[in-house]
């Protein structure tokens, strides 16, 4: 066995692995969507299969590398310029919980039992099913609390462009109103909105980079 060759494509797998994490903008390994996981058994099984096989060359390791790479990176900046790739890619939020009732069909289609439920909601610090406002299952298994209570308020008014309609709710406004708010601010449209925050009865923006 050629140890030599085996460290070689080992240090070129972790730079391949740190690589990646880089330039996708990842902190760690920690899958958040189904693209992170398949991306994290690809390239362990890329490295994990090759590395230890005499027959296959540095340059045949390092071309699988860079293409698996490149198939990672289109499908990533696919998703984030197309919302029916993201769709096929990611899946969607599940709403569970909706003004303080829970969706039992929704539930069930997740896997989420009643005891799951709970224990997710207990983690938050919720004991009451009648304290939350709206309960979404996020692609990465968590769930997505918004309490019914306007002073208790965690989640943004605007992410990346879009308006939160449970937020909206709370503070009873709607759209026009928030939509009045960007103008006023001297922005466009919502989708100039990176974030947007509603503190105190006031509305705080970031705005995405003007090019």
């Amino acid at each position: 066995m050629n140890y030599g060759l085996i460290a070689i494509k080992f240090v070129l797998g972790m730079l391949c692995l740190i690589f990646q994490i880089n330039i996708f903008g990842k902190s760690n390994l920690a899958p958040t969507s189904a693209l992170d996981q398949l991306q994290n058994y690809v390239l362990g099984g890329i490295i994990g299969g090759i590395i230890y096989n005499s027959d296959i060359t540095i340059l045949q390791f390092v071309m699988v590398l860079l293409i698996w790479t490149l198939i990672v990176f289109v499908i990533k900046f696919a998703k984030e310029h197309n919302y029916w790739v993201k769709k096929i890619v990611d899946g969607q939020p599940k709403l569970l919980i909706k003004n303080g009732h829970v969706l039992v069909d929704a539930c069930i289609q997740a896997g989420i039992s009643a005891n799951d439920l709970m224990f997710k909601l207990r983690s938050q610090g919720i004991y009451e099913i009648a304290k939350v406002k709206s309960g979404v299952l996020e692609q990465n298994g968590q769930i997505t609390v918004i309490e019914n209570d306007e002073a208790n308020i965690r989640f943004p008014l605007i992410n990346d462009g879009q308006i939160n309609q449970d937020v909206l709710e709370l503070i009873h406004h709607d759209e026009d109103w928030v939509i009045g708010q960007v103008h006023r601010a001297g922005y466009a449209d919502v989708h100039d909105i990176y974030l947007g925050e509603y503190v105190h009865s006031n509305v705080r923006l970031v705005p995405y980079p003007r090019h």
